[in-house]
């Protein structure tokens, strides 16, 4: 389903630092961890923005902010329009009806002591306006049965089924509440291959079906692209690259866009050859130290004097097609193709 009308989901200039402290009676802060330092973005009905990024550059931290389950440090979260960032508990109850959260590990995700009914409808346990009474049984069997599962086994345990099925179960969840945007933070990662193409394709399914918004998070730039129509790179707490799925994975402009995509494996032995290779040197900084300027720079091979002195702005570069946060940014042809 193509995107349409204004934004469902707008984030602006959203931070979150988790303080750092010792000592063992008096508790004194010495720092703080940058997990999200001002990402914006949007999101509109029907579209999908996948977030990318390697391991610790704040991906999960910005599913909780969005969900309200973490208190952003600064910043503006609206959903249809309503602030949510700082709000009480109370005022969240009411818009988490609109906003759901698909889980990462479906292992961990589900009660071992509840059955499949009762874990699909606890949602109207919390929100008992949403089914009436006397019809909740049978909307957690078409919740089942929408999900690609058997509806009689609705007294099953978790136990009792594989990891795809009980992902199915968390997604099923999610959709109780008939839901507008679905927060994926990694949802296929902890599944077989053949398994993470049967769940993707589930999701493209209920989202041309409901009409669903998705904000996708995973580090596996291929499931990124089969599913997303926008996609946005984080790096170090910021949003480094954002733009349409085929411009960024077609046309990269941030060296570190670039770097990820030299990475990723390539199914083609021709493919693999025409590549160009770029290997990073050093580690990522700390997050509880980030360095000056742009956080790229101290692993970027076209860092120059003023990168350490100048943060770049998310913004259209010349030369390019979508936004970037690179003092130098260049479209780079990572497959030697002619664009």
């Amino acid at each position: 389903m193509a995107a349409t009308g204004s934004p469902i989901l707008e984030v602006r200039d959203l931070v979150k630092h988790f303080p750092m402290t010792q000592g063992v009676l008096v508790r004194k802060q010495i720092g703080a961890i940058r997990a999200v330092d001002g990402v914006s973005f949007d999101l509109r009905r029907g579209e999908t923005l996948g977030i990318v990024g390697e391991s610790g550059c704040g991906k999960s931290t910005l599913a909780k902010l969005l969900m309200g389950l973490e208190r952003p440090t600064s910043g503006s979260v609206r959903i249809k329009g309503r602030e949510i960032a700082g709000a009480r508990e109370s005022e969240l109850k009411g818009v988490r009806r609109t906003i759901q959260l698909v889980m990462q590990d479906p292992y961990t995700s589900l009660n071992p002591r509840m059955t499949v009914g009762d874990i699909v409808g606890e949602p109207y346990e919390i929100h008992p306006g949403a089914a009436p009474k006397g019809d909740r049984r049978r909307r957690v069997q078409a919740l089942l049965e929408m999900v690609g599962l058997n509806p009689d086994h609705i007294n099953r345990y978790p136990h009792q089924f594989s990891g795809g099925q009980r992902q199915r179960i968390g997604i099923a969840r999610g959709l109780a509440l008939q839901p507008e945007i679905i927060v994926c933070d990694e949802p296929v990662s902890a599944l077989d291959v053949s398994i993470q193409a049967q769940v993707i394709n589930l999701l493209a399914r209920l989202q041309r079906e409901l009409g669903l918004a998705y904000v996708f998070i995973a580090h596996d730039l291929s499931v990124v692209r089969h599913i997303s129509d926008r996609v946005g790179v984080m790096y170090l707490g910021k949003m480094v690259e954002l733009g349409g799925d085929a411009e960024i994975y077609g046309q990269p402009a941030h060296p570190y866009t670039q770097e990820l995509l030299s990475a990723a494996p390539v199914p083609d032995p021709d493919g693999r050859e025409r590549r160009r290779r770029i290997v990073l040197q050093g580690d990522p900084p700390s997050p509880a130290n980030p360095p000056s300027g742009c956080r790229f720079r101290t692993r970027c091979w076209k860092a120059q004097e003023i990168c350490a002195q100048q943060e770049p702005p998310l913004q259209l570069r010349p030369g390019t097609w979508h936004e970037s946060a690179c003092h130098f940014a260049e479209v780079y042809d990572i497959m030697r193709r002619p664009f």
